[in-house]
């Protein structure tokens, strides 16, 4: 099976079908959404509408702390981003509001385990950000594959047979075998606010067969949707990282 996984759309309609239409090429089999469908970005409600009729033919789409945030939650969050949930909050149909708190933490296919965050305490919304919060995440759970998302920038981590973690950044459209030998945790990057220095929608791809992982790529127009941020009153700093991915 090949799996698309995407993560933290973000209210970027622009991306998000970007990144579709490059995994409709690619012929994925299923498609899994790590969270974070809304926040930052102005599109929320065509976003959050689109992903529940992904949903509905079959796709997974988990909770992200945006999510959970526009929802009611209490998260903490800095004030660009606590400003973009409470403009976004009004924007938002019942139905929409509806199926964001229907979303579930975590999800599995096959031997692969889905999470928004740290696999440790999916609602601690914890960051996996280097080697030690790897080896905590890994470390609680059994799944050979684990895929998060929250960080928006790609990276792959494996935990050795001598319990030692190894971090990689990956290479765009170079595939990387997950040997079976050891215990996988790969970040996905961002769709709709990559922090990486490459402005370009991010997802990944995931051969189950065969067990080779491949970042990729989808260029979108992102200048116009900074100019939508910046007509829609939200902070600056969110047009601004539109831009420069970071």
């Amino acid at each position: 099976m090949l799996l698309g996984i995407i993560s933290d759309v973000h209210a970027n309609e622009l991306a998000l079908e970007a990144s579709l239409a490059a995994l409709g090429r690619l012929k994925v089999d299923r498609l899994a959404i790590l969270g974070d469908v809304v926040g930052y970005g102005p599109d929320p409600e065509p976003v959050t509408r689109r992903i529940a009729a992904l949903v509905s033919g079959g796709a997974i789409c988990l909770m992200g702390n945006h999510d959970a945030a526009v929802l009611g939650a209490r998260t903490s969050m800095n004030d660009t981003a606590a400003a973009a949930i409470a403009w976004t909050k009004p924007k938002l149909s019942e139905a929409s509001r509806q199926f964001l708190s229907g979303l579930p933490m975590t999800a599995t296919i096959e031997d692969v385990l889905l999470v928004h965050a740290d696999a440790s305490n999916p609602a601690g919304w914890i960051y996996v950000t280097d080697t030690a919060s790897a080896m905590h995440s890994l470390l609680a759970v059994k799944a050979p594959v684990t895929f998060v998302g929250h960080v928006h920038r790609p990276q792959v981590y494996c935990l050795t047979a001598t319990a030692k973690v190894i971090g990689h950044t990956p290479v765009n459209d170079v595939a990387v075998p997950l040997s079976a030998q050891r215990q996988w945790l790969a970040v996905a990057g961002a769709v709709g606010q990559p922090r990486d220095g490459n402005p370009a929608a991010s997802f990944l791809t995931y051969d189950t067969a065969t067990r080779d992982l491949t970042f990729r790529r989808a260029t979108y127009d992102y200048e116009a949707t900074a100019q939508r941020v910046r007509d829609a009153g939200l902070p600056e700093r969110l047009a601004e990282r539109l831009i420069s991915g970071t």
